[in-house]
């Protein structure tokens, strides 16, 4: 028997217990998924591409094995997106970039490989900002964004597809990456739970890199508990990936159940100074009580170096991409230019068509950071910062377990906004750009919503694999909106 599911609403333990007890079979929830992705999105914009062969082929299996009375897996027939950076066999991996306008990858990312272990049904590849450089999903050479909770407003970047597609109820769950807070921010912005993973928790293998030092792939979903299920899926060392972590990864689901009382919550000042929008300071605050009234203790605590943040990911994340990008030539996949008379002239045409503004200017950027006389001065000094923002995380975690603080300095902003102000776009990710930079884990958690009715977000920051105390600490606070 199938019936009708609320799909805005509906979470992974939902899902998979409706599929379980037969209440509705995976193959009706992928197709349910599809209807409303073709009702809604339009207005959205959040699928490049859908994978309906693959997700009814999964749906399929998994409904053998329901009725078969078999093991079934954590994410049995649950319906997730996809980042387009991510490589997924038989769809499009474009980037959101017209330079891999075409390209289909001959291999999974082991993330969706993961996914799909666990039962997932995977209906397609979510819109992003080009090569996932952005701050409001506008980049994207497919068109931009819209937020599901304002349609005139940006969903936040790169990962705003991911996002918008869960606050949406286009998928239960999906995927998204983070480099200087494309999973934090948007999920701010949509009102969704974003999760940043230690750097190396989370196998990049499959990733179209943009940074490599600092790209991270994580999960976007409906509440907390279920963004335990999936980083506990996607959690774990592998061989593909060089800089994959051996730590055993914790049972998160399991360690949600422990209480929060007695946990050391650390308040940094550096992040509630000027700039910082009111109801989104009001929110934090409300937040912070609801942990002290579970039996937290709040520190201030300092991190005197995240006056830097900015410009430091800026010099190292342009520099790596102006490396990892090299490879799109025109000679090995994706676009190449026409009429070109040499090899030369075929490299810069097809660059200069296939690349879009933001993606260029960080290029320029960052081949100007590692260029011959410049090097010891951007980029070397850059990474000595990163290491002085390093050991003020560590630091501080001496002191408390976990740390709470923004995520943005503004609600979700209008689109089109601040396209023109390059330096603007880039404040955006004030509060988030640090933890990356440190390697340290965060989460972005609902915290409430503004006199204009948009999504505040409330960031917690872990130390290095403190995955499991910090979604404690986001389920208490998702615990006191309720």
């Amino acid at each position: 028997m199938s019936e009708a599911i609320h799909l805005e609403t509906l979470s992974i333990t939902a899902a998979r217990d409706h599929v379980r007890s037969g209440l509705i079979t995976a193959t009706a929830l992928a197709e349910q998924h599809y209807e409303r992705i073709t009702a809604v999105d339009p207005n959205i914009n959040s699928y490049l591409a859908l994978s309906r062969d693959r997700a009814l082929a999964q749906a399929a299996k998994v409904d053998a094995d329901v009725k078969a009375g078999a093991e079934l897996g954590p994410l049995a027939g649950v319906p997730i997106g996809v980042k387009d950076v991510l490589t997924m066999v038989g769809s499009p991996a474009t980037a959101g970039s017209l330079i891999l306008k075409g390209y289909h990858p001959p291999y999974d990312a082991t993330v969706v490989g993961k996914l799909e272990a666990a039962g997932a049904v995977l209906l397609g590849k979510l819109n992003c900002d080009e090569f996932a450089m952005g701050s409001s999903n506008e980049n994207s050479a497919y068109g931009p964004v819209h937020n599901p909770r304002a349609l005139d407003r940006v969903p936040g970047g790169s990962s705003g597809g991911s996002a918008a597609a869960v606050a949406a109820g286009l998928c239960v769950a999906s995927l998204g990456t983070d480099t200087g807070g494309s999973i934090r921010q948007p999920a701010a912005f949509c009102g969704v739970v974003g999760v940043l993973p230690t750097y190396g928790r989370v196998s990049r293998f499959g990733l179209i890199a943009f940074a490599s030092s600092l790209d991270r792939v994580g999960p976007f979903t409906k509440n907390v508990a279920d963004a335990a299920t999936m980083l506990e899926v996607l959690a774990g060392p592998d061989t593909l990936d060089a800089t994959s972590s051996q730590t055993v990864p914790a049972r998160y689901t399991a360690e949600l159940a422990k209480p929060v009382a007695g946990l050391r919550i650390g308040v940094p000042d550096e992040y509630f100074g000027e700039g910082l929008d009111p109801e989104i300071r009001a929110a934090i605050e409300k937040s912070l009580d609801a942990l002290r009234s579970a039996g937290c203790t709040i520190h201030k605590v300092s991190l005197p170096h995240t006056r830097y943040a900015i410009p430091t990911y800026y010099v190292v994340a342009t520099a790596e991409a102006s490396s990892n990008l090299s490879r799109f030539d025109g000679v090995r996949f994706g676009l190449r230019a026409a009429e070109s008379n040499t090899l030369a002239a075929m490299f810069r045409k097809t660059r200069d068509q296939g690349f879009g503004a933001e993606v260029k200017r960080r290029i320029l950027l960052g081949t100007y950071a590692l260029s011959a006389g410049y090097y010891d001065a951007y980029y070397l000094k850059a990474q000595q910062v990163r290491t002085l923002l390093t050991r003020d995380f560590l630091a501080a975690y001496e002191q408390v377990d976990a740390i709470v603080c923004p995520v943005t300095p503004t609600p979700a902003f209008k689109l089109g906004e601040k396209t023109d102000d390059p330096v603007k776009m880039y404040l955006e990710d004030i509060y988030s750009v640090a933890a990356s930079l440190a390697g340290i884990c965060g989460m972005s958690v609902p915290c409430g919503t503004t006199a204009a009715g948009l999504p505040i977000g409330v960031q917690i920051l872990g130390p290095h694999f403190g995955e499991a105390t910090m979604l404690r600490v986001g389920a208490a606070i998702e615990a006191a909106q309720v």
